[in-house]
């Protein structure tokens, strides 16, 4: 793999987009350490090949490496490569104030700077697109392929506490119920949630039961109490109160104008109307 690397100075347009590749590229470096230093934006390298470790934080910790791995280097943060073996890498560097955004959703997440993958291809994947598009001047598309890494290389297992807590969501009990059912203490509840989402628990109930809310109000014809009932709540005009509070709108103006499908659910309704003339 030859060595190459390019750099980018995106415009004012192109830092609307509130996510924006700084630089990629392609290195192999030999078995001896390298300088320490600290970057001034977000980095990712993708190991391809080699072993060694990562000297990452101001304590100068030594982080085990074993490709295919994940490294997430952030702005002013000390850190230096110690590799035992000769390094096969990509890399590509990134800012912009969506990083604020994905560090509250743990994606960005300096206490966790290596991440090993039981499957590496869909990582792989996004990596090679986003190094195809960094020479390719679309910044839309690189955008995207930015995001694709971000979201494949820091995605948590599917079968993670978050996961499975927002498959109870719809189902009402309190904080220490759910930690129950788990098999979780309250504090592992919260801090597995908030290592995978960046949020609370009960954020996570909530924001789940209003996703649950809106398909139904888009896609059955149940009355608004009774979408209540489905998703967790005895009382619909409290639950009224908080979708009209999140969403923005009343359940019933999302359904006639906040969902794709509500003017067909409209049209049945008036059919049926129709017939029992």
């Amino acid at each position: 793999m030859p060595d190459w690397s390019i750099y980018l100075t995106p415009g004012p347009v192109e830092r609307q987009l509130g996510l924006f590749c700084l630089g990629a590229g392609e290195q192999t470096h030999g078995a001896a350490a390298a300088p320490e230093r600290a970057l001034g934006c977000h980095a990712l390298v993708w190991l391809i090949e080699g072993s060694g470790h990562l000297l990452h934080g101001p304590d100068r910790r030594l982080h085990a490496v074993h490709a295919p791995a994940m490294l997430w280097l952030f702005p002013g943060v000390l850190h230096g490569y110690r590799p035992a073996t000769r390094w096969q890498q990509a890399w590509t560097l990134f800012g912009g104030p969506a990083t604020e955004a994905l560090t509250s959703l743990a994606h960005l997440d300096s206490s966790r700077p290596v991440r090993q993958y039981a499957d590496p291809r869909p990582v792989d994947r996004a990596f090679k697109r986003l190094l195809r598009l960094s020479t390719q001047h679309n910044a839309v598309q690189l955008t995207g392929a930015l995001y694709d890494v971000i979201a494949e290389a820091g995605a948590p297992p599917e079968d993670s506490v978050a996961a499975r807590l927002a498959e109870l969501a719809c189902t009402p009990m309190s904080v220490e119920e759910y930690a129950g059912a788990l098999g979780l203490t309250v504090k592992e509840l919260r801090d597995a949630v908030r290592r995978t989402t960046g949020s609370t628990p009960q954020e996570l109930v909530l924001s789940t039961r209003l996703s649950s809310a809106k398909v139904l109000l888009a896609e059955e014809d149940l009355s608004v109490a009774a979408v209540a009932r489905r998703v967790g709540y005895d009382d619909p005009a409290y639950f009224s109160r908080l979708f009209a509070g999140r969403v923005g709108m009343s359940p019933v103006a999302f359904r006639r104008s906040g969902s794709i499908s509500g003017p067909i659910s409209d049209l049945r309704r008036r059919r049926r109307r129709l017939s029992d003339v």
